[in-house]
């Protein structure tokens, strides 16, 4: 996908690369190296994906549309009707108003954070950022809690082109393999992964045995060091997923029927999404995307009609009913979410116009999991400027998603300096999502 840099100069770059963890020029084999073996919990075992709209995307041009609000305020865009009665989406959104059904509206999620880098660690963790210590994100906590419970030729944790997932204080062992983005209609090559530069699984077989008695000769150093820790265990992992054909086939989405991926379209993020339902589909725990170019303080209208919407609406339709078909949804939480919204009031910095960072009001996606779809949870104000009744706030929203995924959000784990650390401090679970 192509990057996007916002107003306030933070690059969405890649936090970590193919075969690259933590910044620190990893590869593949030294990722499984630093993965930790999580104590299986015996809870019941499900999936997630995490959609990040990077920017912070307009809540009333998308899902909050106010038609009868003045034109500063509802701006250019028709409401249609959706499959479910009484909801409606704006009029570029017509894949996602045919399945309507399948996922709920957060409506007025508020919180105070307007700046985009706090406010993505925010949605990212579901816990105010604070300076003295970096929070786990969703798919570094789902590994830690279910990691060990997945196929070991796999990663748990897979993020598609860039992220704002990250460990945190909970470790990099924690932290996603990182995959560029898929092309429609062409095998997928993931570094490590898939064998590439005429390597072979002989040739593999080979490093592997030296790589063992390497392990071997260091195995008496730095016992207590984490990043050392597991060592011989990791290296098994490493060779497990390079020489596995279940590996290299979850990865490859030219492997889906033509009739399940022509819907995906062939743009990155219809890939992405495609690709994210072969990996939950094939046993990876948890998936992140991403869809960034939501800062519009500019052309607001034109960028959205021409791109953005069409392109969101094709590819997360796409996920949501192909998880459906392939019997996944159930088992799968979705979480799709900008870090804000952005102001009601329309400015006038160019013609027609554009919308400023707005944290007050914004609007999440929720999906699976046992979320029952089909309905809208919470309501703005009749000019989406802040929430009519008690607000969501994005602590709400990652309860509820950890307790869609089978994780008490209340959990506590521990730093390496024993300092206690809530999963969500202040969040409680939406319970009409589940009703």
């Amino acid at each position: 996908m192509a990057l996007h840099r916002t107003c306030d100069g933070v690059a969405r770059r890649d936090f970590l690369r193919v075969g690259v963890v933590g910044g620190v020029g990893l590869t593949l084999s030294n990722y499984l190296r630093l993965a930790s073996a999580a104590e299986n919990n015996g809870k019941p075992l499900k999936s997630g994906i995490f959609v990040n709209l990077n920017g912070g995307p307009t809540h009333l041009d998308t899902f909050d549309l106010k038609p009868e609000a003045p034109a500063e305020y509802r701006g250019l865009f028709n409401p249609i009707k959706t499959n479910v009665d009484g909801v409606e989406f704006c009029e570029h959104l017509p894949k996602l108003a045919t399945c309507a059904d399948k996922f709920a509206i957060l409506r007025g999620v508020s919180h105070t954070l307007g700046a985009h880098q706090l406010g993505t660690e925010y949605v990212n963790t579901g816990t105010r950022p604070i300076p003295s210590l970096e929070m786990p994100g969703y798919g570094a906590v789902t590994t830690r809690e279910f990691g060990s419970d997945r196929p070991l030729d796999l990663p748990p944790f897979v993020a598609v082109g860039r992220t704002q997932q990250r460990p945190g204080c909970i470790g990099v062992k924690y932290a996603p393999l990182v995959s560029g983005t898929p092309r429609a209609g062409a095998p997928f090559s993931v570094r490590g992964v898939s064998l590439g530069n005429g390597l072979t699984v002989e040739e593999v077989e080979k490093r592997q045995n030296l790589l063992a008695g390497l392990d071997t000769t260091f195995s008496g150093f730095e016992k207590d060091n984490q990043l050392l820790d597991g060592l011989d265990e990791f290296g098994t992992q490493a060779y497990r997923m390079i020489t596995s054909k279940a590996a290299r086939n979850a990865f490859d989405i030219s492997k889906e029927s033509p009739a399940f991926a022509e819907k995906f379209g062939d743009q990155a993020f219809g890939t992405s999404c495609l690709l994210a339902t072969r990996l939950v589909e094939a046993g990876v725990g948890f998936v992140s995307l991403s869809l960034g170019g939501w800062d519009t303080h500019r052309d607001n209208f034109p960028k959205l009609e021409e791109n953005l919407l069409p392109t969101l609406d094709t590819g997360l339709s796409a996920l949501f009913t192909g998880l459906e078909e392939k019997g996944l949804l159930d088992s799968t939480a979705v979480f799709v979410t900008g870090e804000f919204g952005r102001t009601p009031k329309i400015n006038d910095r160019s013609e027609p116009g554009g919308r400023d960072h707005y944290p007050r009001c914004m609007f999440m996606l929720m999906a699976g999991g046992g979320i029952r779809g089909g309905q809208v949870v919470g309501e703005s104000d009749d000019k989406a400027t802040l929430p009519r009744n008690e607000a969501i706030t994005p602590d709400d929203a990652a309860a509820s998603f950890y307790h869609a995924l089978g994780i008490d959000h209340t959990k506590e784990y521990h730093s390496n300096t024993g300092r206690p650390i809530t999963i969500v401090r202040d969040g409680k679970v939406v319970k009409p999502l589940f009703a």
